[in-house]
């Protein structure tokens, strides 16, 4: 297998003022199309230290991608460090700089002199065509490795790395089957509570489990080489059973989306109110264009369970829908949730610890537990249903 590395580029990037979405990304990416990334380097805007680490990657690396450094100012640093760690000189491109020229040239605008820094590559690089912006990637031959040098505006890296760099790596390696990745996504249970019943299920070889906790939500993998994919199967097929109760879906689409495409299927539409969420329920379900009539955004009030029961069967019948949910607003550290259904009105009243969970955070979960509702009535579970970590203090039916 190749050793594929990335080397990010930036004292942005270092000291974390922007978070480095371009490596998730293509480590994404790269991971689906059979070559997983090995590691990454971060490296800030110092030439000596981008020259050391370029050497250093190079002697194990087989391929090493290094996104950023190639716009047109003083701290764009890529391409020096690239000539001084292959000891070549930077060289003008004419033909990029033609292209710049006429970049700026199709938007009525005349380029600035100091772009013409993003036509100089090192002598022993090809250039990598950027359709999408001014600055041109290169690649070329450092010890061992094959090093592409890519922008760091997310939009330019990912069309060089999907039009550009992904084809000659496959021309010139021959790249492994993908691995499979199984997922699915838990609601309500500990990463402790899962680790804990998930060590009972036997793992085929080179078979790996993750868990990836990003509250209120802990997404569960299994992952491993594509011949042992009828064996992952019948893995997948326990671990299933066991979170059954608290899945909220399989694979990378969300529970949103999952939401959006039963309603549709089956004619519902939806009204949502929202006090305590303040709009982050609507916002979630909107993005995913889930079906909704209306949808309000109340003060908080303190009203009972009962009557917030009452008030989402009102909803529903007012706008013609034949689904509502609604969250009420946070009292005493406890808050409602009630749906709407044509087979009845579900209501809970959960507890927080306001001293442990932040108001983000609470936000972030009660959204969840409202979509989870409905995720549940769909189902034809029973609506409302006690977590593991969320205390549910009053449940009731209309």
């Amino acid at each position: 297998m190749i050793r594929v590395e990335m080397l990010s580029t930036g004292d942005e990037v270092l000291y974390g003022q922007i978070v480095d979405t371009n490596a998730a990304w293509l480590a994404d990416i790269l991971f689906h199309h059979g070559v997983p990334m090995t590691s990454r380097t971060t490296v800030g805007d110092n030439l000596t230290s981008l020259v050391d680490t370029l050497i250093e990657r190079s002697q194990i690396a087989d391929v090493l991608i290094v996104n950023g450094g190639l716009g047109p100012t003083s701290d764009d640093l890529s391409a020096q460090a690239a000539a001084m760690a292959s000891g070549v000189e930077l060289v003008m491109n004419q033909a990029w700089l033609e292209n710049m020229t006429a970049f700026f040239t199709r938007r009525g605008r005349e380029m600035a002199s100091v772009n013409r820094k993003q036509a100089e590559i090192p002598a022993n690089a090809d250039v990598i065509d950027n359709p999408v912006g001014t600055a041109c990637g290169f690649a070329l031959q450092l010890n061992r490795c094959w090093v592409f040098f890519t922008p760091g505006v997310p939009v330019e890296f990912k069309v060089m790395v999907e039009q550009q760099i992904l084809p000659r790596l496959k021309q010139r390696f021959s790249l492994p089957e993908p691995p499979v990745c199984l997922r699915l996504t838990t609601f309500g249970r500990g990463e402790s509570d899962l680790a804990g019943e998930l060590a009972l299920v036997p793992l085929p070889d080179e078979v790996v489990m993750g868990y990836r906790s990003s509250m209120p939500i802990i997404e569960i993998k299994l992952t491993g080489p594509a011949s042992q994919r009828a064996a992952m199967e019948r893995a997948w097929q326990q671990i299933r059973q066991l979170l059954a109760e608290c899945t909220l879906f399989e694979g990378t689409a969300g529970l949103p989306a999952q939401l959006a495409q039963r309603l549709a299927a089956n004619n519902h539409t939806l009204s949502v109110s929202e006090q305590f969420t303040a709009g982050l329920l609507q916002w979630q379900l909107a993005t995913a264009e889930v079906p909704l009539s209306s949808g309000n955004v109340l003060p908080t009030s303190a009203e009972s369970l009962q009557e917030l029961a009452l008030r989402t069967q009102i909803l529903a019948q007012t706008n013609g829908t034949t689904l509502a949910l609604s969250v009420g607003g946070e009292q005493d550290e406890m808050l409602g949730l009630a749906l709407s259904t044509p087979t009845g009105t579900f209501a809970q009243q959960v507890r927080f610890n306001t001293r442990l969970h932040g108001v983000k955070t609470r936000q972030e979960v009660v959204a969840m537990m409202a979509m989870n509702m409905l995720r549940r009535w769909l189902n034809g579970m029973a609506v409302t249903a006690q977590h593991g970590w969320i205390d549910v203090v009053k449940t009731l039916t209309l």
